[in-house]
């Protein structure tokens, strides 16, 4: 009974049985926000601070676009997002639209431009006296590691430090999604994405869960099917199954030129016709990778100044509140040997540390003069299907 209730809802598109009970913005994705700028892309959202007291710097966050934002605001005792505004941090978070069609012609570099570009714009215009922190997670990380690039480049110095969380700066060994993309492979993507504008959500999940198929698809067999029982619904499950699409042209482009060539490591990525160079980077880096990681394998960001291994895979080191001890691997760079540490603290203690500037003022108040108040988190982007 399981198996076809399932495959009933997998034919009409519908969720996985208990995911209508976990909705952004009711059980999900509450913690109190404005929407204060929105455009073809994204929407970006301003958490305020709790504390009397607050860091200056307001944080950037800038999620992968082939995922929903809320994996770093589930339930509220399991959110990123809440601890950090409990921290004193001012929190702006990108909310990635789920492309369509029409969207087809958008390109990477409109993501980076559509999407960080125009989220710092945005900052430097809401608290223009301050630097930003900026944290990449997965692929966005990859896209803040250009934006980074390109804004030492351009001699423009918003930025006050970037944090990379599972992201890739360099793919000569990518993990094993290899697996799954070649030239031929990706050629007879590139047909199927042309004719629908766009990666459709149940190919992008249909190979992910292929890289963990003995948690994703043959315990599920064995203990839904099987033995016909239910394990149920939470959070995360509810999160992982609300995917999102890719536009035919950035996926196109990311796969070919980031994946397969790895142009941006080599210097051959361009921007405005000119090379993205990652060594112009000035601004203090702190990337966090995870052994377990089947997307984005550890010591992806080499040279960087420090650079923990914790031991979990992309999604399952990322979501909630740091006070958990995991076994890390913090590098010695005067050495450049790797040692193990036993209860080291999530990577949010640890960013503290490392030349990010932590200063005290009042809390700025919301609505900030001139900004416009779209509407409440989560906002419209996250609900679209």
């Amino acid at each position: 009974m399981n198996f076809w209730a399932d495959w009933e809802r997998a034919i009409g598109g519908g969720p996985p049985v208990g995911a209508g009970a976990f909705q952004p913005g009711e059980r999900l994705a509450i913690t109190k926000g404005e929407v204060v700028y929105r455009n073809r892309l994204i929407e970006l959202i301003q958490y305020a601070p709790t504390t009397r007291e607050v860091c200056a710097e307001p944080l950037l966050i800038v999620p992968a676009w082939i995922m929903k934002y809320y994996i770093l605001d589930l339930s509220p005792g399991n959110s990123l997002v809440k601890y950090l505004v409990d921290s004193g941090h001012t929190v702006f978070m990108v909310s990635w639209h789920n492309p369509s069609a029409e969207d087809r012609d958008l390109g990477l570099n409109d993501y980076l431009r559509l999407g960080i570009l125009d989220a710092l714009n945005v900052i430097r215009a809401i608290v223009p006296e301050c630097k930003v922190n900026a944290v990449g997670y997965c692929l966005g990380g990859t896209l803040l590691s250009i934006a980074a690039a390109y804004l030492a480049r351009e001699e423009n110095f918003i930025l006050n430090s970037i944090t990379l969380l599972a992201a890739q700066t360099d793919f000569t060994e990518a993990g094993e999604l290899t697996l799954f993309i070649d030239d031929s492979q990706l050629n007879f993507l590139e047909d199927i994405m042309w004719e629908q504008g766009y990666l459709d959500i149940r190919r992008m999940a249909g190979a992910f869960q292929l890289l963990r198929s003995s948690d994703l698809i043959w315990s599920r067999v064995v203990h839904d099917y099987l033995m016909g029982q239910r394990s149920p619904m939470i959070d995360l499950m509810a999160w992982n199954a609300d995917a999102t699409r890719m536009p035919s042209r950035m996926h196109s482009e990311y796969l070919r030129l980031l994946f397969l060539h790895n142009d941006l490591f080599e210097g051959r990525y361009q921007v405005d016709g000119r090379p993205i160079v990652l060594g112009e980077i000035r601004v203090p880096i702190f990337a966090v990778s995870t052994e377990r990681d089947h997307v984005a394998p550890a010591d992806i960001s080499p040279g960087l100044s420090a650079s923990p291994a914790i031991r979990a895979d992309t999604i399952g080191f990322r979501i909630g509140r740091p006070t958990l001890n995991m076994s890390t691997r913090r590098l010695d760079t005067r050495g450049c040997r790797a040692k193990r540490v036993r209860g080291g603290r999530l990577w949010c203690h640890g960013w503290r540390i490392i030349r990010v500037h932590i200063h005290l003022h009042p809390p700025w108040a919301l609505p900030i003069r001139g900004i416009r108040r779209w509407e409440k988190a989560p906002g419209r982007y996250v609900l679209e299907r």
